[in-house]
């Protein structure tokens, strides 16, 4: 009896323990507006709302919000969280990301400041994309032991999506634990197993428990297995190997967690292996891209047949109009077309395995990018480090690895390239990191890639840099003497000009667009434009009446789960006003390593969740920009942009954005039209556990008595059915085109 009342205390003192490791600051009082009196601690705060704290506000009631807000925590600080630590003089603040800029106070007195406002002698600068964490000693006289206090944190949005996002802030103190990491890493072949891997970067020897199991899906079950329990003792700036098994190559989630000896502290991780379902491509021939292509009568024409299989392939074009030619040997299809109208072309690609054929459309006319743009951009990965080395390398990986088989094409630089003045006669200039455009263009062109540039309407680009605001000619011509095939138009500095004016109209909105619209087609080629401006006064509605081509419709994208399904799954509102030439864009591809500057990191979305990133991508008819260097693209993230199904979908020359038809908890259904009459429908699992998902047979009004289902991530028939029901992991999403 005494034996189990002491176990019983020594649980309850454990988990007593553990619940103050953390202070949880998972809502907030929040209030638009600006007054410097909402950071004191006299301020009565009671008739603001509450808000979740790892959202952006836009999502929780407050959508198009820009402008100024506070968020104000209350919270108790017991000296328990002191007294359980092993370490005892560090106190973290952690306040997640905030969108864009931002004062944080605790009690009344400034602590932290990120970015700057519009009144600040810089102006404003935007901080979105980095955390917020502060650390404090345990002395600080701003800090209340056992007693109540308080965060206000000032922030400023200057566009899209705004407020605190991407994780729960939290309180805690920095302890022996913190010093730990934790990875795993899964062979890429059977032989070569996998292991979990901890690092110990303190300054002294580190004891625990090391725990790991692993869980699998067999049918509709989940079987769960121990792989092992083990002490853990290292030695300081060293780190332990702990081997495991060979794990088949479906999907398999690790569970593994290390509890540190003294404060019984714990860090968890919890990954999933980076299973393929693509199919490797066959070695014989397959003719891959759109099957519809328009130009406008008079431009360059340039148009690389996309084509896996064995090399070396012959290419062939029957039908071509009048002025195009094809060159055999690369498939790269040249020249002018002088007058309007369709053509029906015959495309064809040999090998000695085999021959492949395919029809192509081409129209031309008036409207171009008549299938969403496909290729890279450069933002998500350099940022404003940006060099002509650097779009190089990337272009001669996109052919070097295949990806321009699959239709990828448009290489574009983004901020980053202007230089600080411009040229004698007005004219936009390049910076060292760019010495020769068109010689750049041409090399491009030369390979049957097209090339993209960046710029702003304002005064300066997001980054400080020359924009085009009275110069916009000028640039156009500039632009297209170097052979640019697409622009970038981001509103940045413009806001300035737009306050200004003092005019809040709809118009208003549309005349920078429109003034560069005309520029572009004064042009002798075509420019692809791409009107990036936030999603402001529902672009969606009124894009195509500047002649745009496609249009962001929200703010920037991070590698964040939170990011990606704010984003990705508010889009189905737009979806009546996407169509060939007019495509709704969610922006950018955050897949691969990412860092947005010269350091990168592997993105922070899971398998599953990359997996549902691209299929929502394709789904939506959304431009589809690779953001990640590709010269260090692993096989898992080859296997996500080469799975020609999935393009297809994207690709397909209908042009219709998919529509979510149903939602049930945490699931969704999405089903997109096709031109072959079949759909694509896509089985969404928001949620974080694995979750049956069946076809809503009711809500797509089938009359047939079945339908034939295919499996587009694993190219594989599934079967004819009257009901199908699909198990679809946490966070992840089945794929399946119906007939």
């Amino acid at each position: 009896m005494h034996k189990f009342l002491l176990c019983l205390l020594l649980a309850i003192s454990l988990a007593a323990r553990a619940q103050v490791n953390r202070i949880d600051l998972a809502t907030a009082k929040f209030k638009t507006g600006d007054d410097v009196s909402w950071s004191t601690t006299s301020y009565n705060d009671k008739d603001w709302i509450k808000i979740k704290s790892n959202d952006n506000w836009d999502h929780q009631g407050f959508a198009g919000y820009d402008g100024f807000a506070w968020y104000r925590f209350h919270f108790r600080l017991n000296s328990s969280l002191k007294n359980a630590s092993f370490w005892k003089d560090s106190l973290r603040i952690f306040l997640a990301k905030i969108d864009d800029a931002d004062e944080i106070y605790l009690n009344g007195s400034l602590i932290s400041k990120n970015g700057s406002f519009p009144s600040d002698k810089d102006g404003y600068i935007t901080t979105w994309s980095r955390p917020r964490e502060i650390h404090l000693s345990t002395n600080d006289p701003l800090l209340l032991w056992d007693k109540e206090n308080l965060i206000s944190v000032r922030v400023y949005d200057g566009g899209g999506l705004g407020g605190i996002f991407s994780a729960v802030p939290y309180i805690n103190m920095m302890d022996l634990v913190d010093a730990v990491t934790m990875n795993v890493e899964f062979g890429k072949t059977r032989e070569e197993g996998s292991a979990i891997l901890i690092h110990n970067a303190s300054g002294q020897l580190v004891r625990g428990t090391i725990k790991a199991t692993i869980q699998t899906l067999l049918g509709s079950k989940m079987e769960v297995v121990d792989l092992l329990v083990a002490p853990v003792m290292i030695e300081p700036g060293m780190e332990q190997e702990f081997n495991m098994k060979n794990f088949p190559d479906s999907r398999i989630e690790l569970s593994a967690s290390f509890i540190e000896e003294n404060t019984r502290k714990k860090i968890e991780l919890k990954k999933v292996n980076p299973y393929i379902l693509t199919p490797h491509p066959t070695s014989s021939p397959r003719i891959n891209g759109a099957a519809v292509y328009g130009v406008r009568p008079g431009s360059p024409f340039l148009y690389k047949i996309a084509a896996t299989g064995k090399k070396p392939l012959l290419y062939s074009a029957a039908g071509l109009p009048d002025g195009l030619t094809i060159e055999n040997a690369t498939g790269i299809i040249r020249g002018e077309i002088k007058t309007a109208g369709e053509t029906k072309v015959l495309l064809s690609v040999k090998n000695d395995l085999g021959e492949s054929k395919k029809e192509l459309t081409i129209r031309c006319g008036s409207l171009i990018a008549l299938t969403p743009p496909m290729g890279w951009n450069s933002w998500n990965c350099w940022g404003l480090s940006v060099s002509e080395e650097k779009l190089r390398s990337s272009a001669q990986a996109l052919m070097d690895k295949g990806l321009a088989d699959h239709g990828w094409n448009y290489m574009n630089i983004d901020d980053g390239w202007e230089d600080s003045v411009r040229g004698k006669n007005g004219e936009i200039v390049t910076n060292s990191k760019f010495p020769d455009m068109k010689g750049l263009g041409n090399w491009l062109h030369d390979r049957g890639l097209k090339f993209g540039i960046y710029s702003s309407p304002g005064t300066l680009t997001c980054g400080g840099y020359l924009g085009s605001y009275k110069h916009e000619l000028q640039d156009a011509t500039t632009y297209a003497g170097w052979g640019i095939d697409y622009l970038k138009y981001d509103w940045c500095s413009y806001g300035t000009v737009h306050q200004q004016e003092k005019d809040t109209s709809l118009a208003s909105y549309m005349k920078p667009y429109m003034v560069m619209q005309k520029a572009l087609r004064s042009q002798s080629r075509d420019i692809v434009y791409s009107l990036c401006q936030y999603g402001m006064r529902d672009v969606w509605k009124w894009g195509n009446l500047v002649d745009g081509n496609s249009w962001r419709t929200t703010g920037d994208i991070e590698d964040s789960w939170e990011s990606l399904k704010g984003i990705g799954f508010a889009q189905n509102k737009m979806s009546p006003y996407a169509q060939p030439g007019r495509w709704n864009d969610p922006d950018m591809l955050i897949v691969g390593e990412v860092g947005w500057g010269p350091r990168l990191h592997p993105t922070r979305l899971t398998v599953d969740e990359q997996y549902t990133h691209i299929s929502l991508w394709c789904l939506l008819s959304s431009p589809l920009l690779i953001g990640c260097d590709i010269s260090r693209l692993d096989d898992f993230t080859l296997g996500l942009l080469t799975n020609d199904e999935m393009i297809e979908i994207n690709q397909d020359p209908l042009g219709n954005q998919a529509k979510l038809v149903l939602t049930v908890g945490n699931t969704q259904v999405w089903a997109k039209e096709l031109s072959d009459g079949s759909r694509a429908l896509g089985l969404f699992n928001l949620g974080e556990n694995y979750t049956g998902i069946a076809v809503p047979v009711k809500e797509l009004k089938i009359k047939a008595p079945g339908f034939s289902l295919r499996d587009c991530w694993r190219q594989k028939e599934l079967g004819y059915f009257t009901n199908y029901r699909a198990m679809v992991p946490p966070h992840g999403v089945v794929v399946l085109r119906m007939k």
